[in-house]
C-alpha cells in the first residue's frame, strides 16, 4: 500500500506584530478581556506588500528545501483559505506559477478553518490513487483584510500567517493513516462572510452594510465546536486502530485557548502533549495548524515515528481531523535550493507572457476578422 510521508514543511508570519496593548487604541477592549476569553496576546498583520499568495510561496519555498525535491517534481498543489487572492483565478495558481512548478495541477479548498485537514486529505488520496507522487499543501490566509477593526468580538481573534507540508508517496506505513471531514450547512451563518460572492455580489450597499467583513456568533461556536474536536479526534483515532495513549501530540486548530483546554480535557489526555501558539498568533484559519506544527517540530516536541493528531473547525460549518504518523524527509542525494528555482519562475512567468502577447498580435494579423 501506498502511503503520503509529510517530508517538508514551512511556515511564513509578517514581521507586524500587533498587541492586545495596540487595540486597545483602536477598539473597545482590554488586555485582560483577550486574554481571558481568548488566550491571545498578540498576532501577526500583513503589510500591505505582502499577500495570501505571497505568505503561501514564502512557507512553500520553506518546505521544498526541507524535502529536498524542486518544484518542478511537484505534481499538485492545493491551497487552503479563507482569503483568497482573488475569487479565480486560484490563489494555488498564483502559488504554482511564482514557484515554476510546471507539471503540478493547483487548486484552492474553500472549507474555513477545516480547510487545511480538508486539503491534506485530499492530497493524501491523490498520492494513495497514483495521480500524483509529490504533493505541496498550503494554508495561507490575510484574515486581517476582511476583519472588521471597529467590531471587538471578531477583531482581537484573527491573524495572518502561511504554513505548508510536502507529502510525497512511500511504502513504509506513515504519513496521514485516518481522517474524517464533516459539515453541517445549517449552522453556515454562525460564522460567515455575506459579502462579494453572487448571493450579495459587491456595490455600495454592501460596502456600507459592512458585508465584506467576518461576522461571528462567538457562543454558538464556541458550543459546536468544543463538541465536535472531541468526536472527531475519537472518531480518526480508532479509525487509524489506535488508542488515544498512542497519540503523543495533538495539534489543533488555534481558535481559542478555552475551546482547546474544554475539548483536551474531554479526551482526558494531559495539556502537555497539546500544542499551543495562540497567544503569539492568533487565529490564523488555515495556517493554525502547519504553523504549530513547524513550531512543535522546532521545539522537538514532534519527532519521526511520533502519532499526532490534527484537529479543526470552522465556517460552513465544517470540522475534520486526521490521525499522522510523522515520518520526515526522504534521503536525498543533492542539495536542493528552492530560492534559485523561484528566481527562474520568475523569469519564466515574465517570459510567457510577452510570449502571451506576441502571439496575440500574430493571431489578430492573420484573423482579422476575430
Amino acid at each position: 500500500m501506498t502511503y503520503a510521508h509529510i517530508t517538508g514543511w514551512g511556515m511564513a508570519v509578517p514581521e507586524r506584530v500587533l498587541t492586545n496593548q495596540d487595540l486597545e487604541k483602536m477598539v473597545d477592549t482590554s488586555d485582560e478581556w483577550i486574554i481571558s476569553r481568548t488566550g491571545i496576546k498578540e498576532r501577526r498583520i500583513a503589510s500591505d506588500n505582502e499577500t495570501t499568495a505571497s505568505l503561501a510561496i514564502q512557507a512553500a519555498l520553506k518546505a521544498l528545501k526541507v524535502s529536498n525535491i524542486t518544484p518542478a517534481e511537484v505534481e499538485l498543489i492545493i491551497v487552503a483559505t479563507s482569503s483568497p487572492e482573488y475569487i479565480f483565478p486560484a490563489t494555488a495558481s498564483i502559488v504554482q506559477d511564482q514557484l515554476g512548478a510546471v507539471r503540478a495541477g493547483a487548486f484552492d479548498i474553500l472549507a474555513a478553518c477545516s480547510g487545511f485537514i480538508y486539503a491534506l486529505n485530499m492530497a493524501t488520496q491523490a498520492i494513495r490513487s497514483g495521480s500524483a507522487q509529490n504533493a505541496l499543501v498550503i494554508g495561507s490566509e490575510t484574515l486581517s483584510r476582511i476583519v472588521d477593526w471597529t467590531d471587538r468580538n471578531t477583531c482581537v481573534l484573527f491573524g495572518d500567517g502561511a504554513g505548508a507540508f510536502i507529502l510525497q508517496a512511500g511504502e513504509q506505513r506513515a504519513g496521514l493513516l485516518s481522517a474524517t471531514m464533516r459539515s453541517d450547512g445549517s449552522g453556515g451563518d454562525l460564522l460567515w462572510l455575506p459579502g462579494g460572492g453572487s448571493r450579495f455580489p459587491t456595490s455600495a450597499d454592501t460596502v456600507n452594510q459592512g458585508l465584506h467583513f467576518v461576522k461571528m456568533n462567538g457562543r454558538e461556536v464556541f458550543r459546536f465546536a468544543t463538541r465536535v474536536m472531541v468526536k472527531s479526534t475519537q472518531e480518526v483515532v480508532r479509525k487509524a486502530q489506535l488508542s488515544m495513549d498512542d497519540i503523543d501530540v495533538v495539534i489543533p486548530h488555534q481558535a481559542n485557548k478555552r475551546i482547546i483546554e474544554s475539548a483536551i480535557r474531554s479526551l482526558n489526555i494531559p495539556m502537555d502533549r497539546c500544542v499551543l501558539n495562540i497567544d503569539r498568533f492568533g487565529n490564523t484559519s488555515t495556517a493554525s495548524i502547519p504553523i504549530a506544527t513547524c513550531e512543535a517540530i522546532a521545539e522537538g516536541r514532534l519527532n519521526p515515528g511520533d502519532h499526532t493528531v490534527f484537529v479543526g473547525f470552522g465556517a460552513g460549518l465544517t470540522w475534520g481531523a486526521a490521525v499522522v504518523r510523522w515520518s520526515g524527509p526522504f534521503p536525498g542525494l543533492y542539495v536542493m535550493r528552492p530560492p534559485v528555482y523561484h528566481f527562474y519562475a520568475r523569469i519564466r512567468s515574465i517570459l510567457k507572457r510577452i510570449l502571451r502577447k506576441i502571439d496575440a498580435i500574430i493571431w489578430g494579423r492573420y484573423h482579422p476578422d476575430n
